[in-house]
């Protein structure tokens, strides 16, 4: 990234708003980013060695997947030392480096945290394995009786996110709580103990230099009182994740609010953004009101369908929730726990048309967006991954296709697997053989690539004054399509996309500034083909 570059972004957030309101942060899902050492798994050296391209695309900050100490029995979402660098993907200098060069760069990292449960070799779940029942030990975790003359039956009904009852009974008869799976028992934030080891935890990465937290399952570290049987009543599901009667409880908002206070505490630019599923985007903007976390991932947004009405309607609710607290809105079209955008709009050359147009959509709402490693170069989503590959727990565990389909390693360069990934073992999930057209060297070449269309809008998201946060205002267009201008500091951007499944004639009175296909323009009217988005200049008058 250039000076200039550095020196136009800083300008642009000291006369706007704080950086978190309108950032585009770039989810690394580090085992799949890139490989340093050739044992076929991302490290943070190689996200290190990737940086400039990072830089180059335009990005703000980025989200880093949990690379702590883990026996990976989900992908290091079961944590085992929070203060420190699983072997697996280098060593706490490396992490201290990657950040330091990454603000170098000009970009912010936010590390993951995951405060629900810790792994089963967490040093204080060995201990509380060890304590008898009723001990200090098992006080930080959930222990109960079963029920039944014998205690063989779990203490409640509930159900594990991936699969099969949320209890594992010990040999001692008690029972442990874990709402995901066996090996990431549930911690009691109850418990002051656990309150303050993690304000420790937090503190400890603040203080090695990180901008913030993504908040891991946010909305499930406060249990409902007595633990009571639920059903199957008020279950929501989203994209195959249960939101469940026994998360979004109001007592998580205490914790999020001590959160909110430390992170304050270090000069007000260090953040925090929720991973909470919560059923309605009413209970999504609790999370963000102003003494709690700065940004709750949008899933409603995720979850739309490819259709004016439904897009509208979402966006509508979404800026209209989020402003009710003084939250920034957020959009996000996947991530490491969903299928590709890519796929979900209908893969093949129909979804690819759609992401582009996503891609223009989102980027043109106010607000802060999140891309996926891998949307910007138009990754579908790999549904014929051998059998032998497959390793997601809740694949395993009986719960759908799993997520292993998206976190495919990324290609960079060369004609065959592992096209630049690493160099020596056979990346940890193959490859398709036809993302040799994919790579970032084959797209970096080709000003039509997908690549090319990220780069270019981030470019003008950054250096347009219209753009990122602030208001939106709905202009009328033909059916299926949604019509929309930015305006700020005396300028305005138009943007338009279409959904439906002929040409729309759309009103343009300005200069065309970007469009995700082919769009012919003319006579003051733009021909949006379907699936296709179009941003311009909009003319004073």
């Amino acid at each position: 990234m250039t000076q200039d570059t550095l020196l136009a972004r800083a300008s642009r957030r000291e006369g706007g708003t704080r950086w978190w309101r309108d950032a585009v942060i770039y989810q690394v899902y580090v085992r799949s980013f890139a490989d340093s050492d050739g044992d076929g798994v991302g490290d943070l050296p190689g996200v290190r060695s990737r940086l400039p391209y990072l830089a180059g695309l335009g990005v703000d900050a980025l989200w880093l997947t949990p690379f702590y100490v883990s026996p990976m029995a989900d992908f290091g979402y079961d944590v085992a030392d929070y203060r420190d660098v699983d072997p697996l993907f280098g060593t706490l200098a490396d992490a201290r480096g990657l950040i330091e060069d990454a603000h170098a760069h000009g970009l912010r990292i936010i590390v993951d945290v995951v405060p629900n449960h810790t792994s089963d070799r967490h040093a204080w779940f060995r201990a509380a394995l060890a304590a008898p029942p009723g001990s200090a030990e098992r006080a930080r975790y959930i222990f109960r009786d079963g029920r039944g003359p014998d205690g063989a039956r779990p203490p409640n009904d509930w159900e594990s996110v991936f699969g099969g009852p949320a209890w594992t009974r010990l040999p001692d008869g008690q029972w442990y709580l874990h709402l995901f799976a066996p090996e990431q028992p549930d911690l009691n934030w109850e418990n002051p103990e656990v309150r303050a080891e993690f304000a420790d935890i937090l503190k400890f990465w603040l203080d090695l230099g990180v901008d913030g937290f993504r908040v891991d399952v946010a909305h499930g570290m406060a249990k409902a009182p007595g633990l009571p049987d639920v059903g199957r009543a008020g279950q929501v599901e989203m994209l195959g994740t249960a939101v469940l009667p026994y998360f979004d409880q109001d007592a998580v908002h205490d914790i999020h609010r001590e959160w909110r206070r430390l992170l304050d505490s270090y000069g007000g630019e260090r953040i925090a953004v929720a991973e909470a599923w919560a059923p309605t985007p009413q209970r999504l903007a609790r999370y963000t009101r102003p003494d709690e976390l700065h940004q709750a991932f949008n899933f409603h947004y995720l979850t739309a369908p490819w259709d004016a009405g439904g897009l509208r309607a979402v966006i509508d609710e979404s800026l209209r929730t989020a402003g009710a607290v003084g939250a920034p809105a957020t959009w996000v079209l996947s991530n490491h726990d969903v299928k590709r955008h890519v796929t979900r709009y209908g893969d093949g050359e129909t979804g690819l048309r759609r992401a582009r147009a996503a891609a223009l959509l989102t980027l043109a709402l106010p607000g802060s967006a999140y891309l996926y490693q891998g949307e910007e170069l138009g990754l579908p989503e790999v549904l014929d991954l051998p059998e032998e590959f497959q390793q997601d727990p809740q694949r395993l565990r009986g719960e759908g296709a799993g997520r292993d389909g998206c976190r495919v390693p990324l290609p960079w360069e060369g004609e065959e697997p592992p096209f630049g990934f690493g160099a020596g073992a056979a990346p940890w999930l193959p490859m398709p053989t036809a993302w040799r057209d994919l790579t970032v060297a084959a797209q970096t070449a080709d000003p039509d690539s997908m690549l090319a269309l990220y780069r270019e809008a981030l470019r003008v998201r950054r250096e347009h004054p219209a753009l990122g946060d602030g208001d939106l205002h709905w202009r009328a267009g033909p059916p299926g399509t949604l019509v929309f201008v930015r305006e700020n500091g005396g300028r305005r951007l138009a943007c338009a996309v279409n959904t439906g499944g002929r040409t729309a004639r759309v009103p343009l009175r300005g200069a065309p500034l970007l469009a995700s296909g082919p769009v012919h323009v003319s006579g003051g009217h733009a021909e949006l083909p379907p699936d296709a988005a179009l941003w311009w200049d909009v003319e004073e008058g």
